[in-house]
């Protein structure tokens, strides 16, 4: 085993790239480990990996298939469980959610022939909260996967062993019965349990109109709303707002954001649905609902996807705009609709505008899996739904660089990726929190050049040279790591709970600065030398001609890879610069 100063090498082995595997990527590299990534293909594979990079461990952050007997017995490889000692199984998760847990926590066990059954070398725990699998996931999950995994793997290196028994209990793979929703029987909180458990994958099993499909991303409607639309029996759809569909419960109801179609796809048979925004997915049906938007001004129980807050005196006010899209993906209308929002809130009298984005994203960039959807639709196609996205992304960062009579920060309080990235660099100032992943690049997905005015935005921050690098290295970026090389302004290395409050109260001072008038004065000369230098349009329009020819040109990595990720097909291989061992 090697224990140099250098750290260990370490193999991770997942089934795909998500979330947590690149903060554990990221993080591990930070504290001077050797990491290369395997994703788990086939056995044969996976003993190729350890045979090429020789690690001295392997670490499993997320996984579907076991890790072969030829590896573990071998091999020391710590599995990441998303579930307190004691727990075994695949759902673990999603039986927390459903039941109602108020504690759940990760553990970390050695690979054994059985999933989750062997010894534990670490865990950690935390307060559950109302909210989705993906939610908890992305946030407490990670957050308490991180700790297990760095005392297991510093236990590891100092030579320690297991550090207790294996776990004990084993509750089978959620089934869709156990999640199916009644509408006449069951609650609000009920409905809610059951779409949050089951948020992701699989979705809750269920029925629109008539057709088949699986429900997930759900909020609970007001009591106000729901009080205008009393009489309607339960299940029954009732309008529409934000893409969301407005379905009746017992006593009560909830907005279903997103849905995934489980028959064939008409113009494609043989193929099985993928997630989409729920109105787009039944578009007719959904036609004929009242849509009922709501204002971005409104009480907090009050469901939509922007919503918009004021603090401080008058004279020092200091402007919230919340854009919580699902997954961080903003297709066309989602884009239309913040610019919109954007335009009106600069008619507010503040002086510092804070634009938060999501709990979970900040954005990544266009909607692929709306983008995929056009390429079913009579007419369209996904080159040309892909155009509009980018047109609308780019309007929406526009709008960012244009409100120059006021100081604008990005507050990254979940992870960003391609032009949701650059979305938030289009802002005067990029706040994050410490637990935020970055993946300010477009290459994985198909070799994308990238717009969003990356090429004016990057370059004033990192040089010509720190630009490129960066593009091209393709890596999960810490928030940390962003802020010491300039690429975003500030890191909050406290507590999540409250980050958004020390974000106001920062914001509120920036607000009563007395030299504030003389930084937007600064700011204005500075956009007026660069436009004189290279408009921005000139940087759009340069960015377009590379992603046009992505969209519409001749090589289709883009769109292979778009088809891929929306339909979760099975990796073939893995990429280049992670599997560095290859």
């Amino acid at each position: 085993m090697n224990t140099a100063p250098q750290g260990l090498r370490i193999l991770l082995l997942c089934h795909s790239f998500n979330s947590l595997a690149q903060r554990l990527f990221a993080e591990l590299r930070a504290r001077g480990h050797t990491v290369s990534v395997e994703l788990d293909i086939n056995d044969r594979v996976t003993e190729e990996a350890v045979a090429l990079f020789r690690p001295d461990l392997l670490l499993a952050p997320f996984l579907k298939r076991r890790i072969p007997a030829t590896v573990w017995q071998r091999l020391p490889c710590l599995v990441v469980h998303p579930g307190p000692p004691g727990d075994q199984g695949p759902s673990a998760l999603d039986w927390a959610v459903l039941q109602g847990e108020s504690t759940w926590g990760v553990t970390v066990l050695r690979a054994t022939g059985d999933f989750d059954a062997g010894p534990v070398w670490a865990h950690a725990t935390f307060p559950m909260r109302p909210a989705s699998k993906g939610s908890l996931y992305r946030g407490e999950v990670t957050q308490a996967a991180l700790q297990a995994t760095l005392d297991a793997v510093r236990r590891f290196a100092q030579g320690e062993r297991e550090a207790g028994p294996p776990p004990a209990r084993w509750r089978p793979a959620m089934r869709q019965s156990e999640r199916a929703i009644d509408w006449a029987a069951h609650s609000t909180a009920d409905v809610l349990a059951r779409l949050r458990c089951a948020d992701g994958q699989p979705g809750v099993l269920d029925a629109l109109w008539g057709q088949a499909c699986h429900l997930m991303d759900g909020h609970a409607a007001s009591a106000a709303l729901m009080a205008g639309l009393a009489g309607a029996e339960p299940g029954r759809v009732l309008a529409v707002r934000d893409g969301a569909l407005l379905r009746r419960t017992r006593d009560g109801g909830v907005w279903i954001g997103h849905v995934r179609r489980t028959a064939a796809l008409e113009a494609d048979p043989g193929r099985t649905g993928f997630k989409q925004v729920a109105a787009e997915a039944f578009a007719a049906q959904a036609a004929t609902l009242p849509d009922s938007p709501a204002p971005l001004e409104r009480p907090e129980d009050e469901w939509g996807e922007l919503r918009y807050t004021e603090h401080g005196p008058e004279g020092a006010r200091v402007g919230c705009l919340t854009f919580d899209f699902y997954n961080g993906a903003m297709s066309t209308e989602r884009c239309e609709r913040l610019r919109a929002a954007l335009l009106a809130v600069r008619a507010r009298p503040t002086r510092v505008l804070l634009l938060l984005g999501g709990a979970d994203f900040f954005s990544n960039g266009i909607d692929l899996n709306s983008i995929e959807a056009a390429a079913h639709r009579p007419g369209d196609s996904a080159a040309d739904a892909s155009w509009r996205n980018i047109h609308a992304m780019n309007d929406a960062a526009l709008a960012v660089l244009e409100t120059t009579d006021r100081l604008t920060v990005s507050v990254l309080r979940g992870n960003a990726g391609a032009g949701g990235a650059f979305l938030a660099l289009a802002a005067d100032e990029v706040w994050a929190h410490a637990g935020v992943v970055l993946n300010p690049h477009y290459k994985n997905m198909g070799n994308l050049y990238g717009s969003e005015y990356w090429t004016y935005l990057l370059p004033r921050r990192l040089g010509e040279a720190g630009a490129t690098a960066l593009m091209a290295q393709r890596l999960p970026l810490l928030a940390g790591e962003a802020a010491r090389m300039g690429l975003i302004d500030r890191c909050d290395d406290q507590a999540r709970a409250g980050f958004e409050a020390r974000c106001l109260q920062r914001a509120l001072a920036l607000a009563a600065s007395y030299n504030l008038s003389e930084r937007l004065a600064a700011k204005q000369a500075t956009r007026e030398r660069d436009e004189a230098h290279r408009p921005l349009a000139h940087h759009r329009e340069q960015e377009l001609a590379r992603m046009h020819r992505n969209f519409y040109g001749f090589d289709p990595s883009y769109h292979v890879a778009r088809h891929h990720f929306v339909h979760k097909q099975p990796h073939a291989w893995t990429p280049r610069h992670l599997a560095t061992h290859r």
